[in-house]
């Protein structure tokens, strides 16, 4: 794509699923997907912080020490998901009542700390925007459709209208085994299908990425991969060996 927003919000949803092709946020997949309502609601909440959060880190990012940088990122979070939970409460109560724990969990859900590190410290407040609403989206997407097919399968309903007679549902689709069950199934079918992703990019497309200082994806050479993690090793205990030696 050569407009470069929607080529973030499209990344967000299909490329770089944070569900089905990260494997982010595991938490409130498995959790809070027992129905398509809860799942949406969740994936809902989750953008609103992501969006605004993405914004305010990167324009606060050359204000923000790099030695706190995670706990002004925490801080900052924090406070988005402080409102998103009042403003839960206050008009759909039933929602709020029903995620209860995972909605102040969402400080701590690895794609909005991961996206504010490797993305909106060091892109524009409008770039970082865009990110935050294709991850958003993505992930809302996913969650929906968890929960969709758990509440059809173990409960027999679509957004609570019963559409399946009691004897033929499988209560186990709205229990954790179902969670991991479906979860499996849907990546599953993502690689069948080989849907782009993150992970199966071309050299050229890794290449740009690189240049632009942004996750390139896997080569699938992990041999390589590990070869590069222990000459990286190498070299930082060379670096502490070379400090202590200086400092004495």
């Amino acid at each position: 794509m050569k407009n470069k927003y929607l080529e973030r919000i499209f990344n967000g949803i299909i490329k770089e699923n944070p569900t089905f092709v990260i494997m982010l946020g595991m938490c409130p997949t498995l959790a809070t997907t027992t129905s398509a309502t809860n799942g949406f609601g969740m994936g809902l909440a989750t953008t609103a912080v992501l969006i605004f959060s993405n914004l305010l880190i990167s324009a606060l990012r050359n204000v923000i020490p790099d030695k706190v940088r995670i706990p002004g990122y925490i801080v900052v979070i924090a406070t988005l998901v402080t409102i998103v939970e009042l403003v839960m409460q206050a008009y759909v109560p039933a929602l709020y009542q029903t995620l209860g724990i995972y909605i102040p969990l969402i400080v701590v859900n690895c794609i909005i700390l991961g996206r504010a590190e490797a993305y909106a410290a060091k892109h524009t407040p409008l770039l970082s925007a865009c990110d935050g609403i294709g991850m958003g989206i993505g992930f809302t997407c996913a969650l929906t459709i968890i929960g969709f097919c758990r509440e059809l399968v173990g409960a027999g309903t679509i957004l609570g209208h019963m559409v399946i007679p009691e004897d033929f549902h499988v209560g186990i689709f709205v229990m954790a085994p179902g969670a991991f069950f479906v979860l499996s199934v849907l990546t599953a079918l993502q690689n069948k299908f080989k849907a782009p992703s993150a992970t199966n990019l071309s050299k050229e497309e890794r290449r740009k990425k690189k240049a632009l200082g942004e996750p390139a994806g896997c080569d699938g050479n992990c041999q390589s991969c590990m070869l590069h993690a222990e000459e990286a090793a190498e070299k930082a205990l060379e670096n502490k060996k070379q400090d202590k030696e200086v400092a004495r």
